[in-house]
């Protein structure tokens, strides 16, 4: 079945959502000499796919179960005169949003994130408005993974699609970030980003696995390393990238 085109609107570097400002910790990776060269950038890149990107894709796929909930409570209310609009079950927000925070040990890199779902949330809403989008957006910069989940949701794609978006992008936005600092070849770049499509695709449904699962028992791989660059970019006193 093909993709649905509202979902590969999420999934496009050039939706104005501010994905091109962070670079996922590339910058400050190459700032320390661990990415210098294509290899060394292709091991960051499986190590970040590996641990956040697991991380952000089953909290992506967790977030577009519950919306999705919410979405077809939002169909039967507007079939039933006096119901809630489709809104119930709201109060699963924070404890995802919880569950996010805890998955971050970093506070740049939970900045960060609470940045990048903000701008992707007010593009999503400008693209397809929808109650659910306004209930998350009644909370405090929620996280990333959480709006990407939503917008999965109510563009019509399930868990498995938010996951595989949460994978890809885990992956893109460093490898992207990676040509600009680092002069690297493009094409030479996106073959490695195709060597990793397998990675990519074990990853998401790994990730969607989890999306009906108990927040508290979500994916919690770490990426010390990672926690590290963001704390030093955010000391920087030259930066490319906001993260």
């Amino acid at each position: 079945m093909a993709l649905p085109a509202s979902l590969l609107l999420l999934a496009d570097s050039r939706l104005p959502a501010g994905g091109h400002a962070h670079s996922g910790g590339l910058e400050p990776a190459a700032e320390a000499s661990a990415v210098t060269d294509l290899p060394t950038l292709t091991a960051f890149l499986r190590g970040r796919l590996a641990t956040t990107g697991l991380v952000a894709a089953a909290l992506s796929a967790a977030a577009c179960a519950h919306a999705a909930r919410a979405v077809d409570g939002a169909a039967r209310a507007r079939e039933e005169p006096g119901g809630d609009g489709g809104l119930g079950g709201h109060e699963a927000w924070p404890v995802l949003d919880a569950e996010a925070d805890a998955r971050m040990p970093s506070p740049a890199g939970r900045r960060a994130s609470r940045a990048q779902g903000r701008s992707l949330l007010r593009a999503v809403r400008g693209m397809s408005p929808h109650p659910v989008l306004d209930v998350l957006a009644a909370f405090s910069a929620p996280h990333h993974p959480l709006v990407l989940g939503a917008a999965v949701a109510v563009t019509g794609g399930s868990p498995a699609d938010a996951a595989s978006i949460g994978a890809y992008g885990a992956v893109t936005g460093p490898a992207s970030a990676a040509v600009r600092l680092l002069g690297l070849d493009p094409l030479a770049v996106h073959r490695a980003l195709a060597d990793l499509v397998p990675h990519v695709d074990a990853v998401a449904a790994e990730a969607a696995g989890h999306a009906r699962a108990d927040p508290r028992e979500l994916p919690a791989a770490s990426a010390p390393a990672l926690d590290v660059f963001a704390e030093l970019h955010l000391q920087a006193n030259l930066r490319l990238f906001e993260s």
